[in-house]
């Protein structure tokens, strides 16, 4: 799979373009450089700070030895907007339904991936989550998907904050870059299995894999009502 190129910083080629092209200004070229190069950054997400790389094989070194992850807990993968999501994961009719009903960034979808990534990305069912953090959205246009897992080591409580996370890692011997922004910590996002890469032999069916800032039973009440109310199980 082809992976993303910067971009230039400042790209108006969005819907919103202005209000993008304010938040890139703090996406210094420091920054650039150190995705570009394979580095890993901090960034801010609307619920954790972010630990963000390309989705290539030697950033991907970097992040695991960073975070001290075992290579069989794949990361995530952060959007800005399901577009770009649907040149990695294949998107249903539904999806679009299921994310403007919860807080935006809220939920991170596990999905079957176009192509096969690397294990460490979930192979063929990636994660991905759409980010709501003006910055983030400014930053992921910018450069394309990155990385979105926790900016911690593994087995650690994640900062609240992008610029102690970034000292956190700092001072376990790792180099990485910072893009500030505001985040308000608290709970990650809730992680779903989407029915399209559950194995179930009756009826389709979603799995939430990690109860986060979205109650469990509200994201399984959604899909009850979407069920009922289409008269039909999706993607039978």
């Amino acid at each position: 799979m082809q992976i993303p190129f910067l971009l230039q910083i400042g790209s108006t080629s969005s819907e919103g373009g202005q209000s993008l092209a304010a938040d890139s200004k703090i996406i210094t070229h420091t920054v650039q450089s150190i995705i570009a190069s394979g580095g890993c950054i901090v960034y801010p997400t609307s619920t954790q700070p972010a630990l963000g790389c390309l989705p290539t094989n030697t950033a991907l070194d970097s992040l695991y030895a960073i975070k001290n992850r075992p290579s069989h807990m794949p990361v995530s993968i952060g959007v800005a907007d399901l577009e770009q999501a649907s040149d990695l994961v294949e998107i249903t009719d539904e999806i679009p339904d299921l994310l403007a009903s919860f807080p935006e960034g809220s939920l991170t979808l596990v999905l079957p991936a176009k192509e096969t990534l690397d294990s460490r990305l979930g192979g063929d069912k990636i994660a991905i989550r759409v980010v709501a953090h003006p910055v983030a959205k400014a930053l992921l246009q910018a450069i394309g998907p990155l990385t979105a897992t926790s900016a911690n080591i593994s087995g650690t409580e994640p900062e609240s904050n992008c610029p102690d996370a970034v000292d956190i890692l700092e001072k376990a011997g790792h180099k990485v870059g910072l893009v500030e922004g505001n985040t308000p910590g608290g709970s990650p996002s809730t992680l779903i299995a989407w029915y399209s890469v559950c194995d179930s032999s009756d009826n389709a069916s979603i799995e939430v894999l990690r109860e986060g800032i979205v109650p469990a039973d509200e994201v399984l009440l959604w899909w009850k009502s979407r069920i009922s109310n289409n008269g039909e199980t999706p993607g039978m």
